[in-house]
C-alpha cells in the first residue's frame, strides 16, 4: 500500500511539474507564433506521461532489457505525437495564414472603391472551423462584389438620368423663354396661339416632375400606403379603356384576354398598380406600328401567382439591350426621344412598383415584338366576391 502511495505521489508531482513548465512556456510564448503554442499543448501530455512512466520505472528496478523496450515505447509515442502535432499544427497555421489573407484582402476591398472580384478563397486540408470561416470570408466578399456592382450600376443609372432630364427639360425651357421674349417684345401676334403652346409645354414639364416624383416615391424610402384588396382583372380593363383613344389615334387595336370568373385579387396599392399598367400599355402602344396589335393577358399561374403580359408588336428589341429596358431615362432607339412628353421613366415606375409589391417584371423579346410580363403574389380566391 506505500508503494502505491508513493508511485501516485510521484505521477502527480511529474506531471504537475510538467504541467506548470509547459504553462510557462506558454505565458513565454502568448505573442509568438500560433505554430509554438500548439506544438507546445499537443506535446505537454505525451512529455508528462513519459516522465511519469520512466520515473516509475526506475522504482521498479526492473530489468535492463524491460527498461530499454518502455524507453523504446516512449520514444516512439513522442515521435508520433510530435509527427501528429506537426501535421495538426501545420494545416492550422496554413488555414490561420488564409483567414488573415481574406480579411485582410475583405478590409483592402472595403477600403478601395475599385470594383471588387469575387474570387474564393481556398480552403485546402483546413480544419472544420476555418474552412467554415474561410468559406464565410468568400461568401463576404462575392456580396460585397455585388453589392459594388449594384452601386455602379445605380450610379451610371442616375448620371445618365440627370443627363436626360437635363435635355428634355433644356428644349421645353427654351421654347418658354423664346415665347415669353416675343410676347414681351410684341413680335408674336398670334397671342391666342402661343398661349396654348406655352399652356401644352407646361403641360408636358409637368408630366415630367410627376414620373421624377413617382419613380423617387416607388424606388426610395417612403412610407407605405394603405394596402388593400385590388382586382387585377378590373385594372387591365380600366388601363386598356383608358388607352382606347391613344391607340385609336396611332392605328393601333387593343386586344384584352382576361378570365371571366377570376378578380385575380392581389393585395397592395390599387393607384400604383393602376400606373404601372397603364405605363407598361402606353409603352406598348407607342413602340407598335400602326395596324398591329397590342394584347393584354391576365392569369392565375400554376404556382399561384398572378401574371399580367402586355404583349406588343414593335419587332423586338436587341438582346444586348433587354436588360437595360427598366433603367431611368433609358433609351434604347433614336425613337426614344421624350417627344411624346414622357422622360423614359415609364418602364422604370412600372418595375418600382411591381418590386414594392414583392413581385417580378421581366421582359423578353417574341414573334413581332415584347413580352412584358409582371408576375405578382395572389391574395385572394379564385372566383368573384359577392
Amino acid at each position: 500500500m506505500t508503494d502505491l502511495l508513493i508511485i501516485i505521489g510521484l505521477t502527480l508531482a511529474s506531471c504537475i511539474a510538467v504541467g506548470l513548465i509547459g504553462l510557462a512556456l506558454l505565458h513565454v510564448l502568448r505573442y509568438r507564433s500560433l505554430r509554438q503554442q500548439l506544438t507546445i499543448a499537443t506535446l505537454l501530455p505525451v512529455v508528462a506521461v513519459a516522465t511519469t512512466v520512466l520515473i516509475n520505472v526506475q522504482l521498479m528496478f526492473l530489468s535492463p532489457h524491460d527498461s530499454l523496450v518502455i524507453l523504446i515505447a516512449l520514444l516512439t509515442a513522442l515521435l508520433l505525437a510530435a509527427v501528429g502535432a506537426w501535421l495538426v499544427v501545420r494545416r492550422i497555421a496554413s488555414a490561420s495564414r488564409q483567414v488573415g489573407a481574406g480579411l485582410h484582402q475583405l478590409v483592402s476591398d472595403t477600403a478601395s472603391s475599385a470594383p471588387v472580384t469575387a474570387t474564393a478563397v481556398s480552403a485546402v486540408a483546413a480544419p472544420r472551423e476555418l474552412a467554415e470561416v474561410l468559406e464565410d470570408l468568400a461568401e463576404t466578399r462575392r456580396t460585397l462584389a455585388d453589392a459594388r456592382a449594384r452601386q455602379r450600376a445605380a450610379e451610371q443609372s442616375r448620371q445618365e438620368l440627370v443627363s436626360f432630364m437635363s435635355h428634355d427639360l433644356r428644349t421645353p425651357l427654351a421654347g418658354l423663354r423664346a415665347l415669353s421674349e416675343g410676347l414681351e417684345d410684341g413680335v408674336i401676334t398670334d397671342v391666342p396661339r402661343a398661349l396654348s403652346h406655352l399652356r401644352a409645354t407646361v403641360a408636358r414639364m409637368n408630366v415630367l416632375v410627376d414620373d421624377l416624383f413617382a419613380l423617387s416615391r416607388v424606388q426610395g424610402t417612403r412610407q407605405a400606403k394603405p394596402q388593400t384588396m385590388v382586382s387585377l382583372t378590373e385594372l387591365i380593363s380600366d388601363a386598356a379603356s383608358e388607352s382606347t383613344a391613344s391607340a385609336a389615334t396611332q392605328g393601333v387595336r387593343l386586344q384584352v384576354d382576361l378570365p371571366t370568373d377570376d378578380r385575380l385579387a392581389v393585395l397592395g396599392s390599387s393607384d400604383d398598380l393602376a400606373r404601372a399598367l397603364t405605363n407598361l400599355t402606353t409603352n406598348a402602344i407607342r413602340h407598335t406600328d400602326p395596324g398591329l396589335v397590342v394584347r393584354l393577358e391576365g392569369r392565375r399561374a400554376n404556382d399561384g401567382h398572378i401574371s399580367v403580359a402586355v404583349i406588343d408588336s414593335c419587332g423586338g428589341i436587341p438582346e444586348a439591350n433587354l436588360p437595360r429596358v427598366f433603367d431611368a431615362g433609358w433609351r434604347g432607339t433614336p425613337s426614344r426621344s421624350g417627344d411624346d412628353g414622357g422622360a423614359g421613366l415609364g418602364l422604370a415606375i412600372a418595375r418600382g412598383v411591381v418590386e414594392s409589391h414583392e413581385g417580378e417584371i421581366s421582359v423578353r423579346n417574341v414573334a413581332g415584338g415584347c413580352r412584358f410580363e409582371v408576375s405578382l403574389p395572389a391574395s385572394g380566391p379564385v372566383g368573384r366576391s359577392t
